[in-house]
Formats: C-alpha cells, sequence, structure tokens
C-alpha cells in the first residue's frame, strides 16, 4: 500500500520541477505550474501558454497579467 502512494507522490510531483524550470525559461512565472493540478484549468493554462508571447524569446512582448 505505501508503495503505491509513493508511486502516486512520485507520478504526480516529479513532473512539476521540470515544467517550472520551462516556465521560467520562456519568461514566465513558475506559479504557472499550480494549473498543473486542476484538471480543466491546467488544459486550458497549456492552450494560453503555447500561444502567449514569450518574452525571453520575442523581445516586444511583455507578460500579460490576466
Amino acid at each position: 500500500m505505501l508503495a503505491f502512494w509513493l508511486f502516486v507522490l512520485a507520478t504526480v510531483f516529479v513532473p512539476v520541477l521540470p515544467i517550472i524550470r520551462i516556465l521560467q525559461r520562456t519568461g514566465h512565472s513558475g506559479w504557472w505550474v499550480i494549473l498543473y493540478f486542476l484538471p480543466v484549468a491546467g488544459w486550458v493554462g497549456i492552450w494560453i501558454f503555447a500561444y502567449a508571447r514569450w518574452p525571453k524569446v520575442d523581445p516586444d512582448a511583455q507578460i500579460e497579467v490576466f
């Protein structure tokens, strides 16, 4: 039973660190990772992130606060 919960925690929380790193490299806040834990909001967040302007890639872009 303990092994099951360790597996669940590992599969849920291990991807958080790389996601935070990717967000920071693109110039966005690492707090966007909170959307990862919300089922529908996570998908919406991915779409927003995919079509947003990335400040570190596009120097004319500014981070928009929704």
